[in-house]
């Protein structure tokens, strides 16, 4: 299914020209308009998929590998030292185009940072319970 109102279901599809680094018959990948770092790419599925929720699993088995490559590539081509593989899932986790796409951000030595937290601290209890609540809901959605 294609999504006519989508803008990357028409880069995807050819319908809007991109940068386009590979192709095939499920995915585009391009570069980034606003990369985080040069050569900062998106994997773009043909199909329209809102996030990775709902990838159906075809696809998402595709998905890891073709970053791998671009990632390899980008360390080859560009002399990234090492590259990032992002995933935003909703608009609290910085999602801004619904229609899935996988980063893959080229890193260099000295660069900036890109991705990084600050490590939290829990208690075994708190552990205990939080892996209740989601291995609750994983098993829900058997």
């Amino acid at each position: 299914m294609k999504d006519d109102n989508c803008i990357f279901c028409k880069i995807a599809n050819g319908a809007i020209p991109a940068a386009t680094l590979y192709e095939d018959d499920d995915f585009r990948v391009i570069l980034d308009l606003g990369p985080a770092s040069r050569g900062h790419a998106l994997i773009l599925p043909k199909e329209h998929f809102a996030d990775v929720t709902q990838l159906s699993s075809e696809v998402a088995a595709k998905v890891l590998p073709l970053a791998a490559k671009i990632g390899k590539a980008q360390m080859k081509g560009l002399g990234a030292t090492a590259f990032n593989v992002v995933m935003n899932t909703g608009k609290d986790a910085g999602q801004t185009v619904f229609h899935f796409h996988t980063h893959i951000i080229p890193r260099y030595a000295d660069g900036p940072s890109i991705a990084a937290w600050k490590p939290g601290t829990t208690t075994p209890e708190e552990m205990a319970e939080t892996a209740g609540l989601i291995s609750g809901a994983i098993d829900d959605q058997a």
